[in-house]
Order: structure tokens, then C-alpha cells, then sequence
């Protein structure tokens, strides 16, 4: 379910015009979940209503999130669907949490950067 699971993600956050979608594999890193989605909206009224549509056109497939949670100031919408974790966020928010950064794949080591033995 996964893999097409993120595809039909990815579509409806296309279809409202979510901007630097990225889809990340965090299951060797977290127990929480397989995958994170994590996107923008140019507004925070378009934070709101990318998230909102994804659950709603989400639940008219059949499938309803575990849970939500909305920023109070509209700046970041998290959408729980188990194996799946959507983010939605103001670019400012996402810029400030850098969740690529923190929950992508590590940086390769340099051999100029490895301490001698």
C-alpha cells in the first residue's frame, strides 16, 4: 500500500497546487512511521485548505487519517495516516524546522573529514 499510497499523496497535493513536494523514507530511522510527505502552501489559508482537501478527497477513496493537528496560527498541518505522515507547511515554518534536513538522508562522509587512526 505504501508506494501507490504516496503516489495518490503526492497527486492531491499536486492537484491543489502544494509547492516542493517531498516524499522521504524515515523507516530505518523512527518507528512512528515509514514515510513522511512533507509540502508547502503559499498562504497559510493555503496550508489550511491543501491539508483539508487531502483529507477530505483521501476519505471519499476510503481512507481516513488516524489524525490531525493544526498549527494554531495556520502555519503547519500535520496529517497522521499511519505508515504515512503528511506535512504541510508556510514556507517560513519550513524553512525554520528543515525536517528535510533532519529526518533526510545523512550526508556522505568525506575521507578529508574522518579523523586519523
Amino acid at each position: 500500500m505504501t508506494k501507490s499510497f504516496i503516489d495518490q499523496v503526492v497527486h492531491e497535493l499536486e492537484d491543489q497546487k502544494a509547492i516542493n513536494i517531498i516524499p522521504i523514507d524515515v523507516s530505518d530511522l523512527t518507528c512512528v512511521t515509514d514515510h513522511m510527505v512533507i509540502a508547502s502552501g503559499t498562504s497559510t489559508r493555503h496550508v489550511c485548505a491543501i491539508a483539508d482537501n487531502l483529507i477530505k478527497e483521501l476519505k471519499n477513496s476510503g481512507i481516513k487519517p488516524l489524525s490531525y493537528q493544526r498549527d494554531p496560527n495556520g502555519d503547519w498541518m500535520l496529517v497522521d495516516f499511519g505508515e504515512v505522515v503528511v506535512h504541510v507547511m508556510h514556507p517560513r515554518t519550513r524553512e525554520f524546522y528543515n525536517l528535510e534536513k533532519l529526518w533526510g538522508p545523512a550526508p556522505e562522509a568525506s575521507s578529508e573529514n574522518r579523523p586519523a587512526v
